[in-house]
């Protein structure tokens, strides 16, 4: 088979939606590391002129923030299996005790997309013929909840965790290389650029412009990091 040929097999046996699965941990990891410790870096530089004191202030923010998004990360993906499995056993009772009534629901939902008649009858008869069929129907289009498997749940602590603490340091390397004012410009500089990085990536293997995605990200960012310089400001003002 030609290279090419095999080149667009290839893309075509690979899901496109795996492709973003783990970019939401990545972004909500990586930014939320970065805003926060830029916040307080530049938070503290604004009260101080030592470079040292930013740099301790910044690293224990960093791994504190990066083991408490790695811990939400993993409770969260937690509760959702505990959310989904509730609400399955809850429609299993429900087919069990009120089987009517259960396939008057899957009636209904079905003649709001749009089917009618005998073709309507076929299909709700098709999905109450299997009760785990009838229940996954219910859960997705009754409660738009879809199944979660416990064992992501390390695999989102580890990418939140990691895109954290590695979105953490960004802003603290000026500190070590060069005097706290200058540091500040550079940090901030830093940021935004890595930010507009993740934010064009995100759009790459999702959706939209890399150009707005990008810059979107950034402005936010920066934005939410520079109210820690605002406050850092008027604790230096204060006597």
């Amino acid at each position: 088979m030609p290279p090419d040929v095999q080149n667009t097999a290839g893309r075509a046996q690979r899901d496109p939606h795996r492709r973003g699965r783990g970019v939401p941990q990545v972004v909500l990891g990586g930014q939320d590391g970065l805003v926060n410790v830029l916040g307080v870096a530049l938070g503290v530089a604004a009260a101080t002129s030592s470079s040292r004191v930013v740099l301790v202030a910044g690293l224990a923010a960093a791994f504190a923030e990066s083991l408490s998004m790695a811990a939400v990360a993993y409770t969260s993906t937690m509760a959702e299996a505990d959310v989904y499995e509730s609400e399955r056993a809850r429609e299993l009772r429900h087919v069990r005790d009120f089987p009517a009534l259960e396939r008057a629901e899957i009636r209904d939902i079905y003649r709001k997309k749009g089917f009618e008649g005998d073709f309507l009858e076929k299909v709700v008869e098709t999905i109450t013929a299997n009760r785990d069929v009838w229940v996954a129907v219910m859960m997705a289009e009754e409660h738009n909840l879809a199944p979660v498997d416990r064992r992501h749940a390390a695999r989102a602590s580890l990418v939140v965790g990691v895109s954290s603490i590695l979105g953490s340091l960004v802003p603290l390397v000026p500190f070590l290389l060069l005097p706290v004012r200058v540091g500040m410009l550079a940090s901030v500089a830093m940021a935004a650029l890595s930010l507009f990085g993740v934010g064009a990536y995100k759009a790459h293997v999702t959706t939209g412009r890399w150009s707005r995605s990008g810059l979107e990200l950034a402005l936010i960012g920066i934005g939410t990091a520079l109210v820690g310089y605002a406050i850092g400001t008027l604790l230096e003002a204060q006597p």
